[in-house]
Protein backbone atom coordinates (compact mmCIF):
# COMPACT_ATOMS: atom_id res chain seq x y z
CA UNK A 1 0.00 0.00 0.00
CA UNK A 2 1.45 3.34 -0.98
CA UNK A 3 0.36 6.55 0.65
CA UNK A 4 0.44 9.95 -0.95
CA UNK A 5 3.24 12.16 0.39
CA UNK A 6 2.21 15.24 2.34
CA UNK A 7 3.39 18.80 1.73
CA UNK A 8 6.30 18.53 4.16
CA UNK A 9 7.67 15.44 2.44
CA UNK A 10 7.43 17.12 -0.96
CA UNK A 11 9.07 20.31 0.32
CA UNK A 12 11.91 18.54 2.14
CA UNK A 13 13.08 16.57 -0.89
CA UNK A 14 16.02 18.03 -2.85
CA UNK A 15 13.88 18.92 -5.85
CA UNK A 16 11.53 20.83 -3.55
CA UNK A 17 14.25 22.76 -1.75
CA UNK A 18 16.49 23.59 -4.71
CA UNK A 19 14.33 26.33 -6.35
CA UNK A 20 13.73 27.99 -2.98
CA UNK A 21 17.43 27.84 -2.21
CA UNK A 22 18.28 29.37 -5.57
CA UNK A 23 15.84 32.25 -5.00
CA UNK A 24 17.02 32.95 -1.49
CA UNK A 25 20.67 32.58 -2.53
CA UNK A 26 20.16 35.11 -5.31
CA UNK A 27 18.53 37.48 -2.85
CA UNK A 28 21.35 36.99 -0.35
CA UNK A 29 23.98 37.78 -3.00
CA UNK A 30 22.36 41.13 -3.79
CA UNK A 31 21.73 42.04 -0.16
CA UNK A 32 25.31 41.25 0.82
CA UNK A 33 26.63 43.25 -2.12
CA UNK A 34 24.56 46.28 -1.15
CA UNK A 35 25.53 45.89 2.52
CA UNK A 36 29.27 45.71 1.83
CA UNK A 37 29.68 47.90 -1.24
CA UNK A 38 26.54 50.05 -1.28
CA UNK A 39 24.23 50.65 -4.18
CA UNK A 40 25.95 52.19 -7.15
CA UNK A 41 24.54 53.43 -10.40
CA UNK A 42 27.39 52.30 -12.64
CA UNK A 43 26.58 51.71 -16.31
CA UNK A 44 27.59 48.05 -15.96
CA UNK A 45 25.39 45.99 -13.66
CA UNK A 46 28.28 44.34 -11.88
CA UNK A 47 29.08 40.80 -10.83
CA UNK A 48 26.38 40.56 -8.14
CA UNK A 49 23.65 41.37 -10.65
CA UNK A 50 24.99 38.80 -13.09
CA UNK A 51 25.14 36.12 -10.39
CA UNK A 52 21.57 37.03 -9.40
CA UNK A 53 20.45 36.63 -13.03
CA UNK A 54 22.19 33.27 -13.37
CA UNK A 55 20.65 31.94 -10.15
CA UNK A 56 17.19 33.12 -11.16
CA UNK A 57 17.57 31.54 -14.61
CA UNK A 58 18.81 28.29 -13.03
CA UNK A 59 15.40 27.91 -11.42
CA UNK A 60 13.79 27.04 -14.75
CA UNK A 61 15.32 23.54 -14.99
CA UNK A 62 15.01 23.09 -11.22
CA UNK A 63 11.28 23.87 -11.33
CA UNK A 64 10.85 21.66 -14.38
CA UNK A 65 12.49 18.79 -12.52
CA UNK A 66 10.27 19.42 -9.49
CA UNK A 67 7.07 19.49 -11.54
CA UNK A 68 8.08 16.39 -13.50
CA UNK A 69 8.86 14.49 -10.34
CA UNK A 70 6.02 15.45 -8.01
CA UNK A 71 2.92 16.27 -10.09
CA UNK A 72 2.43 12.60 -10.94
CA UNK A 73 2.84 11.45 -7.35
CA UNK A 74 1.20 14.13 -5.22
CA UNK A 75 -0.50 16.91 -7.13
CA UNK A 76 -2.01 18.92 -4.24
CA UNK A 77 1.14 19.01 -2.05
CA UNK A 78 3.19 19.80 -5.15
CA UNK A 79 0.94 22.77 -5.92
CA UNK A 80 1.40 24.07 -2.37
CA UNK A 81 5.17 23.80 -2.66
CA UNK A 82 5.04 25.38 -6.12
CA UNK A 83 3.18 28.32 -4.57
CA UNK A 84 6.03 28.60 -2.05
CA UNK A 85 8.50 28.59 -4.94
CA UNK A 86 6.54 31.40 -6.56
CA UNK A 87 6.58 33.41 -3.35
CA UNK A 88 10.37 33.01 -3.08
CA UNK A 89 10.79 34.14 -6.69
CA UNK A 90 8.54 37.16 -6.16
CA UNK A 91 10.41 38.07 -2.99
CA UNK A 92 13.77 37.87 -4.73
CA UNK A 93 12.64 39.87 -7.76
CA UNK A 94 10.90 42.50 -5.65
CA UNK A 95 13.69 43.06 -3.15
CA UNK A 96 16.71 42.53 -5.38
CA UNK A 97 15.54 44.04 -8.64
CA UNK A 98 12.63 46.40 -8.09
CA UNK A 99 13.37 47.90 -4.67
CA UNK A 100 16.71 49.52 -5.57
CA UNK A 101 15.20 51.04 -8.69
CA UNK A 102 12.23 52.43 -6.76
CA UNK A 103 13.89 53.56 -3.54
CA UNK A 104 17.33 54.56 -4.77
CA UNK A 105 16.31 55.78 -8.25
CA UNK A 106 18.99 53.60 -9.88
Amino acid sequence: MSSTPDTREVLCCPTGLLPIGLSLGALLIVLLHVAFFGADSAPDEGAAAHVWQILMFAQIPALTLFVGRWFRIARRPALRVLALHGAAIILSVTVAAAAPVYFLQL
